[in-house]
């Protein structure tokens, strides 16, 4: 695939994790956001933003702060850029009985303390940052 071409690619739980959460901190978005469960790999094309998570089974996470449900695929794409994850893909976020997935997750800049998520519906639901922060 030519959105991988060139990644840094690290195997096994704790490389993967490590790479992940040094790419969310090098792009300001909040370190509890991909609390994730036995990574198999994580990779990230510098060049085209692609950053990939491999994972042996899907993860439900539960971020107390705001009551919200949000369940990770066995893999989870996105191009990552200052601020902000476009194109996600293997993310959901429980709504009522649904699970419509998020495409987008942006922090604003300058900083104003909110990240919104957005679906492929156009549903934007906005929350506190350290809603998401490592731990919660």
């Amino acid at each position: 695939m030519a959105e991988k071409e060139g990644a840094i690619v690290m195997k096994g739980h704790e490389e993967g994790m490590r790479l992940a959460r040094s790419l969310l901190e090098e792009f300001g978005l909040p370190l509890g956001l991909l609390p994730l469960a036995d990574v198999v790999e994580v990779g990230f094309a510098r060049a085209t933003g692609y950053m990939w998570v491999s994972q042996r089974s899907k993860v439900e996470h539960s971020f107390k702060m705001v009551s919200k449900l949000v369940s990770y695929g066995a893999e989870i794409s996105g191009y990552v850029e200052k601020g902000r994850i476009r194109k996600l893909k293997g993310v959901k976020a429980k709504e009522l009985l649904l699970w419509p997935p998020v495409n987008e997750i942006s922090v604003d800049d300058p900083p104003t303390g909110k990240i919104h998520f957005r679906s492929l519906a156009g549903v934007t639901k906005t929350f506190p940052v350290e809603a998401f922060a490592a731990g919660q």
